[in-house]
């Protein structure tokens, strides 16, 4: 399960971009490609590795201060579940971590993010290639 502890940051293989033509922030990895609404912009730009999630949650709350900080943090552990579920995103436990990073750890057997939550923190879009 994640941890309010765990710092996380995007996957190695993985890039925010700012397309242009769309005006919309994109993540982009091989072959593959996710357009994210505003909120889950903000939530990637603070997974550097230096944040902890209580951190993310704490800056977000400053940034909507009519969302009930309980609500955002349940909002911002299910979009980073998602995230390291589809191998987007990496964490570690903070302090006690030496060993650096490791992806984030699933949520606890026989759970899974709820549906309609991560349909609204993220678009996902293959890009396709021409043949």
């Amino acid at each position: 399960m994640i941890s309010t502890e765990t710092r996380p940051r995007l996957a190695a293989k993985v890039r925010l971009r700012y397309d242009r033509r769309g005006e919309r922030y994109m993540l982009l990895w091989p072959e593959k490609g996710m357009v994210l609404n505003p909120t889950a912009t903000e939530i990637v730009k603070l997974c550097t590795g230096e944040h902890t999630v209580s951190g993310i949650v704490e800056r977000l709350a400053e940034k909507y201060p009519t969302a009930p900080p309980a609500a955002l943090e349940r909002q911002v552990m299910e979009f980073l579940a998602a995230m390291a579920d589809r191998g987007l995103m990496q964490g570690d436990a903070g302090a006690a971590s030496e060993g650096g990073s490791a992806p984030l750890p699933n949520l606890a057997p026989g759970m899974a993010p709820a549906k309609p939550a991560l349909e609204q923190s993220v678009r996902s879009r293959e890009r396709r290639t021409p043949r």
